[in-house]
């Protein structure tokens, strides 16, 4: 899946070969537009909106997937009506949101709370005890990437985050995008949203260390609250460390980012590489279309005026 300025494209190879594509244009609203300008709040709007649309996208590529495998006489399989299909897209939209929001809970709470069942009765520097905390939550992370991406489904989903990453990094360098130049390049990408998982640990770490806390369950409610604030400075450390990426001393910021990759992309084959440029051409079609849009649009309401 690529996201441009105007408009996200998904690709899937069907069982048959051919390439399939789901097109999406970018929605906005004044409401929107206007979180999205507010420093530290457009973290959590900008999160918030990408598990969605991610959500949707990956039902896409989860039906295709049905499709290929379905028994063409059994009408229980049979594709659903466009309303039902909507109602579908609205509910994994839902679910894709609650994931994201269950899966912070957790991945903040579980640490919080066998750091202080584990260390609290031996160490009582705040900053010790966050440090501790998350070095557990880090050793959770990596031994969850690791577990899940030993299954063959999740390698896959992997190789093909890699392939995204090789074709990004192709465009940037100028290069024509085939499938031959595109795998000469690293999986690896400074932008990727892997570096804010990472930064959102390290935040973790340095914000904590200014709270108190009154036993294991003050410690865990106390993390949750301050959650939001922890996404909300990760996200603009994020944007912070691609802003400086080609300072040579600054660079090194979004190191830890380009290692937690190592586990969250794998390299693609040439074929998995083929359908991330499709992905990638088409959405700049689909952002090259909307873009000469917008330019009529202005010219006519000059004219007019």
């Amino acid at each position: 899946m690529f996201g441009g300025q105007h408009a996200q494209v998904t690709a899937v190879r069907r069982k048959d070969g051919n390439i399939e594509l789901f097109e999406c244009k970018k929605k906005t609203s004044p409401t929107l537009n206007f979180l999205m300008k507010i420093p530290f709040l457009r973290g959590i709007v900008a999160i918030i909106a990408a598990s969605a649309s991610g959500a949707k996208h990956l039902q896409f590529a989860t039906e295709q997937y049905d499709l290929d495998h379905a028994d063409p006489d059994d009408p229980e399989q049979a594709p659903s009506s466009n309303q039902s299909k909507w109602m579908m897209i609205l509910g994994v939209t839902l679910v894709g949101i609650l994931s994201f929001l269950f899966g912070k809970v957790l991945f903040t709470a579980v640490p919080a709370f066998l750091a202080s069942v584990l260390f609290d009765r031996f160490v009582q520097n705040l900053v010790i005890q966050s440090l501790l905390e998350g070095v557990i939550k880090t050793l959770l992370l990596l031994s969850y990437l690791w577990l899940i991406s030993q299954t063959p489904m999740i390698k896959r989903l992997f190789q093909y985050h890699g392939a995204e990453h090789k074709v990004i990094t192709a465009f940037e360098h100028g290069e024509e995008l085939t499938v031959t130049n595109v795998q000469k390049y690293s999986t690896l990408h400074y932008r990727c949203g892997s570096s804010f998982i990472i930064l959102s640990i390290i935040v973790g770490v340095i914000v904590y260390s200014f709270f108190s806390y009154d036993g294991v369950w003050d410690r865990i409610v106390t993390r949750l609250l301050l959650l939001p604030a922890v996404l909300g400075i990760s996200y603009e450390l994020l944007r912070l460390t691609n802003a400086v990426r080609d300072v040579p001393v600054l660079t090194y910021l979004g190191y830890p980012g380009l290692w937690l990759q190592k586990l969250t992309t794998k390299e693609p084959d040439d074929t998995q590489v083929e359908v991330a440029i499709h992905a990638f051409v088409r959405m700049r079609e689909l952002d090259a279309q909307e873009a000469r849009q917008h330019v009529k649009q202005a010219s006519q309401l000059v004219h007019s005026s």
